[in-house]
């Protein structure tokens, strides 16, 4: 199924190799909150994934040598921006503490985030 007109929400983080637990541990408690969310309607979660690995010295080139750092990858896709918007709300009424702790661990890492973007092109 193609996501092409609906939202996807996308944040990148790049982390030290030390506080690589800390974010497993945030990572897995947001997959497990994520079930939770509503699967039809205006807001329906369409698809989530984490991913993670090395970053490498030249992001273009993948046989170069890893920094030490790791990227992880969230990519979630919803019917329309009200489900960012739900998933914001939800967020800060259900999954606090842990949220505050991405806000706490992000402060340490290089955050690049697209919060409400329109797919243009898609696939399947």
């Amino acid at each position: 199924m193609s996501h092409k007109g609906k939202t996807q929400f996308n944040v990148t983080w790049v982390v030290d190799a030390d506080d690589e637990p800390e974010w497993d541990r945030i990572f897995a408690s947001h997959a497990a909150w994520m079930e939770g969310h509503p699967r039809e309607g205006d807001a329906a979660l369409l698809a989530y994934s984490l991913s993670k690995g090395p970053e490498l010295s030249n992001s273009l080139a993948p046989s170069s040598e890893p920094t030490g750092k790791t990227v992880y990858v969230l990519n979630e896709y919803y019917e329309s921006p009200a489900g960012v918007a739900r998933h914001w709300q939800d967020g800060m009424e259900n999954w606090a503490a842990d949220l505050g702790a991405v806000v706490k661990a992000s402060a340490k890492a290089s955050v690049t985030t697209l919060h409400s973007g329109t797919v243009i092109h898609g696939l399947w």
